[in-house]
């Protein structure tokens, strides 16, 4: 008989380790697209510590207004700006120092053409973070899901001269999550 194995749902020292490693600094703008409620927008903000700039995005204002009452309480001292928007369309955002995508780039189907797209954002030095599943494999709830060596090709294909995996954990849900790192 197998032996079944429990994985322990992420948490948020989960969140900021999965990030720690892909160049978020002290006083950066970052953008969080796909923010949802805000977990790894919270991680975001406790790298960067007490400057900084962040950018919530989300189709789901409900989403937003849920994530703007944790901001407030647990980072005040970060600058939080929430968008309500479709992030696979053309949004209004400032120079950014990185970009994250924490499980929302699996939601999106063409998605060579949103990465080229979220790509004109960032400068030479800016940096694309991104956090998801490591299998091709989808089902309903996690439609396009990207290995990392798929997203390792797609960021060459979109322009990006360099990308690495930045961390990994167990996954309840697809066996591994991963964080990587392209610019």
């Amino acid at each position: 008989m197998a032996a079944y194995v429990t994985m322990p749902h992420m948490n948020h020292v989960d969140h900021v380790n999965l990030l720690r490693d892909v160049g978020i600094a002290s006083g950066q703008t970052w953008a969080d697209l796909g923010a949802g409620t805000g977990a790894f927008t919270l991680a975001i903000a406790e790298l960067l510590g007490s400057a900084g700039t962040i950018y919530a995005v989300d189709r789901d204002s409900a989403a937003l207004r849920q994530h703007t009452e944790m901001s407030r309480t647990r980072y005040p001292a970060i600058t939080m700006r929430y968008l309500t928007a479709d992030f696979t369309q053309p949004l209004a955002l400032p120079a950014l120092d990185g970009l994250l995508m924490a499980n929302s780039l699996h939601f999106v189907t063409d998605q060579e053409r949103v990465v080229r797209q979220l790509k004109r954002y960032l400068g030479d030095s800016s940096r694309l973070a991104l956090v998801e599943y490591n299998t091709d494999q989808g089902n309903q709830w996690v439609p396009h899901p990207l290995s990392y060596s798929t997203w390792a090709a797609l960021a060459a294909r979109c322009g990006f001269a360099n990308t690495r995996q930045v961390s990994a954990r167990p996954s309840r849900f697809l066996d591994e999550i991963y964080s990587a790192v392209s610019w």
